[in-house]
Parts: C-alpha cells; sequence; structure tokens
C-alpha cells in the first residue's frame, strides 16, 4: 500500500518555507501555550527532546530542560536549532533517554503515527511527560469546500487536503502507544482571508500545503476559478474566516 504522505517532499517544503522567512503564527501559539503548561507544573526534567522547531529562538525558551536535543523534519530548520533531522514513524530512538518530549506541528503528516508515538514512548523515561500540539479536527473547512467546487467543474474527484485525526480519536492512540492519563483539548483558531490564493500563500509559508503522495493538479482555468469563486462565496464578499484546530495532548509515561 503506497504511504499517503510523501516525507522527501515534505522535507522539502519545510526548507522552502525556512528560505522564505516562515509564517509561523500557528506554531508560535501552539509552543507558548505548551510552555505555559509546562510552567504550570514547576517541574524540572533533566533531558528533553524537541520535536518540530522551526524556530531557532526556541530552545533557548525551554528553561525547564537541563539538556535538549532537537529533532525537525526539514533539514534547514534543524541545522537553524542545531539539531537532526527526524522522520517520526521511521527513526531509532535512543531507549529510555528523555523524561519530557515537547512535539509541535509534525505527527500530522506521517504515514505512522501509532508507530511513531510508540517509538517516541520508548525513548522516554519512567515518570516521563509526552506534550505537543497537533494540526486535526476540522482544520480548513473552507478550503476543502472549495477544493470540491473545483473537483465538480473539473469532473473528477480526487484528494485535495490532508485527513485529520479527530480529538476523540488521539487519547486512544496516546493510551495505546504506553502513555496514561492522557489529556486532549482543542484550540479553534480563526483567520480572515481575502481570497483563496492568500490562504495558499500562508500555508506555503507555514510548509503547510499538500504532501499527499497522490497530489492531483487542477485540470483547466475553470476548476482554478470555481475553488476561488467557492471560497469568496463564503465570505462577507471581502474576506473569507477560516479555521483551523489544534490539538493540544498530553500524556505520561507512569504515575
Amino acid at each position: 500500500m503506497p504511504a499517503l504522505f510523501d516525507m522527501e517532499l515534505r522535507a522539502l517544503r519545510r526548507d522552502r518555507a525556512a528560505r522564505a522567512g516562515a509564517d509561523l503564527f500557528l506554531h508560535q501559539r501552539a509552543f507558548d501555550d505548551c510552555l505555559e503548561r509546562l510552567a504550570l507544573m514547576q517541574r524540572r526534567f533533566e533531558r528533553a527532546l524537541l520535536i518540530g522547531c522551526p524556530d531557532a529562538s526556541w530552545p533557548g525558551r525551554l528553561a525547564v530542560a537541563g539538556q535538549l536535543d532537537v529533532r525537525d523534519p526539514g533539514p534547514l530548520f534543524s541545522a537553524g536549532a542545531k539539531g537532526e533531522t527526524i522522520v517520526e514513524d521511521q527513526w531509532h530512538p535512543p531507549e529510555a533517554a528523555y523524561d519530557l518530549v515537547l512535539a509541535i506541528g509534525t505527527l500530522d503528516t506521517v504515514n505512522d503515527l501509532p508507530l511513531a508515538l510508540r517509538l517516541i514512548r520508548h525513548a522516554m523515561r519512567d515518570g516521563g511527560l509526552f506534550i505537543g500540539a497537533l494540526s486535526g479536527g476540522d482544520t480548513l473547512p473552507q478550503l476543502r469546500h472549495a477544493m470540491r467546487a473545483a473537483d465538480a467543474a473539473s469532473g473528477t474527484a480526487a484528494p485535495h487536503v490532508h485527513p485529520r485525526i479527530e480529538a476523540a480519536a488521539l487519547a486512544p492512540l496516546l493510551t495505546n502507544a504506553g502513555f496514561i492519563d492522557p489529556v486532549v483539548d482543542v484550540d479553534r483558531i480563526s483567520a480572515s482571508y481575502a481570497s483563496l490564493s492568500r490562504l495558499v500563500a500562508d500555508l506555503r509559508a507555514m510548509g503547510a500545503t499538500s504532501l499527499l503522495t497522490a497530489r492531483p493538479k487542477f485540470v483547466g482555468k475553470s476548476a482554478r476559478a470555481a475553488a476561488l469563486s467557492a471560497f469568496a462565496s463564503r465570505g462577507d464578499g471581502a474576506r473569507t474566516v477560516e479555521t483551523f484546530e489544534v490539538l493540544h495532548f498530553a500524556g505520561w509515561t507512569s504515575k
């Protein structure tokens, strides 16, 4: 069975965002939220792992960790943070190395999320905390509506937008991977756009355009026009509000 996501393309897209100047408003919001949750615990961790680091200043802000390792799917992001690259369901983690793993914005684009979670658990000590955020739920409903209009105009039906994990499904996945007392909550973020093209430009700057192995392209100008019109029709005539749902999660390796 072919892989759902193209991992080489994921690295290239993150590198493109890094070279162009990444748009990090969603990433920063998720990272800041995780830092606040960690601060409330008033605990210091001996050795931490940060997975997903599009901002080289993040490691310096993770003050709750004595020693910190950084990994990112993008070579430029990882190099900027003096870390290493990672494909979360393909790496070979050290056993019981970390008492904190923080994962920001990458686990929604791995081909085998249950395996990725098990590998992270393998890398963690007893009493450790796994915390992070990923895109899920009802993310990008206006974009999905626009893509359906494009398919109708071209007479085809193809996936354009990533499938998303639901909040109710994430906690069982964490439990099955060996984490206890998992907690999942949803942060819904609204952002308004003057056009579909502007939204796509922002997604490109986030490294968040389609990574699907089977990536269909618009067939002719009519499909593109239909998508642009459908997106605009969901707005007020000037701007359309798009929604991003970020799933925040936490789980412990033992009590």
